[in-house]
């Protein structure tokens, strides 16, 4: 309970897309927080056959039980910090949401199963599998979606995209999200229709408007810095991992079923 339990205290700043490709189906972001955080990060394989649920692979936080990853069903889920007051204690907790997603074998199942018991505060999950993405925009008090745009893409970093419920107010507090959104599509728009997984990690890599660009670098004590990057590919049933700034790689490795 971590995110309801610090709200106001956190200061990440995540860029995120889905895009359904004509070969592929990638989800894909950086994660920034707080530098300090990195060594506690986790690449967490979970088995559950005996559960009759998925196995999952995802990079998290020690302690926590749902992260950003994939699952052998190739279900994939991503996450964004959204800061808007409120919080619903008859819904469940933002990581177990994520680990809902994990354990479902398709896109429409964990929206579904996710619905059914809704979020208990603000944050976007970016939810896809081999046949495309969808953004859950949450609140304490509704969920609204962000759909495929017709390139079959949904772009989302730190502030809402769509319209909620009145009393739902957000703060957008980080003002560079709202360039980060834009960036990311025009540097999608270059790609073409077809690229390739090397292709979208490079648009992790863009430091325009440095230090909160999409590949975001931390200048200043108790600012943010990218932490680590993931490119999944859920028809293949992969991803590709780098920690630390992909401008500045510390580390390379693969998740793949």
């Amino acid at each position: 309970m971590r995110t309801e339990i610090t709200f106001g205290l956190f200061s990440d700043g995540c860029t995120a897309l889905s895009w359904r490709t004509p070969d592929s189906s990638f989800l894909a972001q950086n994660w920034d927080w707080m530098s300090a955080q990195k060594q506690n990060l986790v690449a967490l394989t979970i088995h559950q056959q005996t559960q009759n649920k998925p196995t999952i692979k995802m990079i998290t936080e020690a302690g926590l039980i749902g992260k950003i990853g994939l699952n052998s069903a190739g279900v994939g889920v991503c996450l964004n910090a959204i800061k808007v007051k409120g919080m619903d204690p008859s819904r469940i907790p933002c990581h177990l949401g994520l680990r809902l997603v994990l354990d479902s074998f398709s896109r429409e199942e964990a929206v579904r199963e996710l619905k059914a018991c809704g979020v208990a505060s603000s944050c976007h999950m970016l939810v896809a599998d081999a046949t495309g993405g969808v953004g859950l925009e949450w609140s304490f008090r509704d969920l609204s979606k962000v759909e495929m745009n017709a390139a079959r893409q949904v772009f989302h970093t730190n502030h809402y995209l769509t319209v909620h419920e009145q009393g739902v107010v957000d703060t957008v507090w980080l003002k560079d999200s709202l360039v980060r959104i834009v960036r990311v599509q025009q540097l999608c728009g270059r790609l073409g229709d077809s690229p390739t997984m090397r292709e979208v990690a490079e648009v992790f890599k863009d430091e325009k408007g440095l230090p909160t660009s999409i590949c975001r670098h931390e200048l200043d004590d108790g600012a943010t810095s990218t932490l680590f990057n993931i490119v999944m590919d859920l028809e293949a049933r992969k991803a590709t991992v780098t920690l630390g700034r992909p401008v500045e790689p510390e580390e390379h490795f693969e998740l793949a079923f």
